[in-house]
């Protein structure tokens, strides 16, 4: 069935560590410890008794699904049978419609299977059904999180960063690499691209003011990533803004930011607010890195009075004082290419 995936033959001691990594596993929406049985509802009847007298519930519930309509009970009368053996060895009620333990038994033409331990997995679509696409990975909480939510929905990410040595430190590119491997959790293989960004934040700052130049940065790199995605095949940019967070997440500034290209772009954080953010993160682990103090390109200079509602014609103008268009070609050409994967070290459970 393309609906169940059964992984067979596996050792106790492994259960754990295989169901951890499933969890991890975008287009999976859950994964259950299942029993086989020959087609003898007497030695599932049994077994469901044992189950019952190790964990103790208080409650439970018999839940049938016959595949194969030719076994010869149907599916209440297996319920029945099922629960009334229990029922008389176990010291248990029966609830129908809130049970602590909810007893699954599928039966097909040539088994049994008895679903026990049932665990919620990432949910979403598999990894790559929707395409690729392309984070702006800046080292802050929101960005990997945003990468995250797109891995969930089924997009094949590839990172950018942009770094400024010597402003920026190599504490700031081990930082972004510690954060494309906790996402490795969900994606085994990333491509981190590392562009050059110094020479265009400089410009910026001579013939910018200060209140203008996150905007200013922010179009620029638009602008690189576009020329990337497009010649990697990446279908859609992603950035981790959330709707007035910071000046340049404005609805005006987004607009002039956006102004750039028309390339598509994700913002799966939009409507989130930070404490929902950062729940997030803490769960996919990547909040403990995004905090560590080693600052990125737009945090080295300081900025005073930002501007939330920046003007198009103001914007253009100050890059007209400048030749970003080569300033850009020369980032691109020095951009350079990390892949970060999985620990392939680690012991093969499958």
């Amino acid at each position: 069935r393309h609906d169940h995936i059964y992984i067979k033959n596996i050792k106790e001691k492994d259960v754990a560590e295989i169901t951890k990594r499933l969890q991890n596993v975008s287009g999976i929406h859950a994964i259950s410890e299942v029993i086989e049985f020959p087609l003898d509802l007497e030695k599932v009847k049994q077994f469901a008794l044992e189950l019952i007298l190790e964990l103790k519930p208080k409650t439970f519930k018999v839940i049938t699904k016959r595949k194969d309509k030719l076994f010869p009970l149907t599916s209440d009368e297996i319920n029945r049978s099922v629960a009334s053996h229990i029922l008389k060895n176990a010291e248990i009620k029966v609830d129908v419609h809130n049970p602590e333990l909810p007893l699954r038994l599928e039966i097909d033409k040539s088994r049994i299977l008895v679903v026990g331990k049932r665990y919620d997995g990432l949910g979403g679509y598999p990894l790559g059904a929707a395409g690729k696409g392309l984070v702006l990975l800046s080292g802050g909480i929101d960005s990997p999180v945003a990468a995250y939510l797109m891995i969930r929905r089924g997009i094949k990410i590839a990172a950018i960063h942009f770094a400024a040595p010597p402003y920026t430190s190599e504490e700031v590119l081990k930082k972004i690499e510690a954060l494309t491997a906790k996402l490795n959790n969900y994606q085994p293989h990333i491509r981190l691209y590392v562009v050059p960004f110094t020479k265009l934040q400089l410009a910026i700052y001579e013939h910018a003011t200060s209140g203008y130049a996150i905007t200013l940065m922010r179009r620029t790199m638009l602008r690189i990533s576009t020329v990337i995605a497009k010649r990697h095949g990446y279908k859609v940019l992603v950035t981790g803004d959330s709707l007035g967070q910071v000046s340049s997440q404005t609805l005006e500034s987004l607009v002039v930011i956006n102004e750039v290209t028309n390339y598509p772009i994700i913002r799966p954080l939009a409507t989130l607010d930070k404490n929902e953010i950062i729940k997030i993160a803490k769960d996919i682990e990547t909040y403990p890195i995004s905090i560590l103090p080693y600052e990125d390109c737009c945090t080295i200079f300081p900025v005073t009075n930002s501007v939330t509602s920046p003007k198009l014609e103001d914007a253009v103008f100050f890059e007209s004082k400048f030749d970003y268009e080569s300033l850009i070609s020369e980032a691109i050409r020095d951009t350079k290419k990390v892949d970060i994967r999985l620990d392939d070290e680690k012991e093969d459970l499958f």
